[in-house]
């Protein structure tokens, strides 16, 4: 069984996806506030969090960046309108995941299964390195220079998309078809979004670019910067 954890004071939703998620053995707890979400994350560990946006005591935003504080649990929020301002938002807070509401629960257990899959270890060790970089595709860890890279896990997998492709310029359409995570739709912006919160885990700067430089018209390449 995978434990997931649905913070959303939506009642009829919670008895819902309880029933529904059975059939695909996930274990739902729901918590219809955000302190009690808060504390059941603090009491035990979950596979993943389901979150919405619009909640009370505070909205899903500032929730998702206070459990990313402390956990990396795979985060899908729910937006009430799919705006792709809420989009943007959730993924800066550190969501890995977004669907709009209303969804279908089918549509909901498909990424919930994608984002565990991704977070599990692999069967096999893969370590790729670059210069003080490294990403191990097992434990879906990352350093540099020895010390640990906060990561969700979309971010992740695009920094391990460009630690594949070192040299190579990556579209955005290459990108949006080679992660599985996101539902990137086109948009642009969102990938624009995720490779600025790389950078700045990764104490690169967008005009002197040690590891992420754009290509200008083209999209983005990895030139695999190596400390002197």
């Amino acid at each position: 069984m995978r434990d997931i954890l649905l913070i959303d004071d939506d009642l009829s939703l919670g008895k819902l996806l309880e029933a529904y998620f059975q059939k695909f053995e996930f274990r739902l707890t729901h918590a219809p506030k955000p302190s009690e979400g808060l504390k059941r994350l603090s009491e035990r560990a979950f596979d993943a969090i389901v979150l919405d946006v619009m909640l009370p005591e505070q909205d899903g935003f500032k929730v998702a960046q206070e459990i990313r504080q402390k956990s990396q649990t795979p985060i899908i929020m729910l937006t009430a309108r799919g705006d792709v301002h809420d989009r943007i938002i959730g993924l800066e807070m550190g969501a890995d995941d977004y669907l709009p509401k209303p969804f279908e629960p089918r549509e909901l257990v498909a990424r919930l299964q994608s984002l565990i899959r991704r977070a599990s270890p692999h069967p096999s060790p893969h370590v790729f390195k670059s210069g003080e970089l490294a990403l191990d595709e097992k434990t879906f860890s990352a350093t540099i220079r020895g010390k640990p890279l906060e990561l969700t896990s979309t971010e992740f997998e695009l920094l391990l998309l460009f630690v594949k492709h070192e040299g190579k310029v990556l579209s955005r359409e290459f990108i949006m078809q080679n992660t599985k995570g996101i539902q990137w739709e086109s948009y642009d912006r969102t990938i624009d979004v995720m490779v600025s919160k790389l950078r700045a885990k990764l104490g690169d700067d967008a005009k002197n670019p040690k590891y992420l430089k754009t290509i200008w018209g083209r999209g983005y390449a990895f030139v695999g910067y190596k400390e002197k």
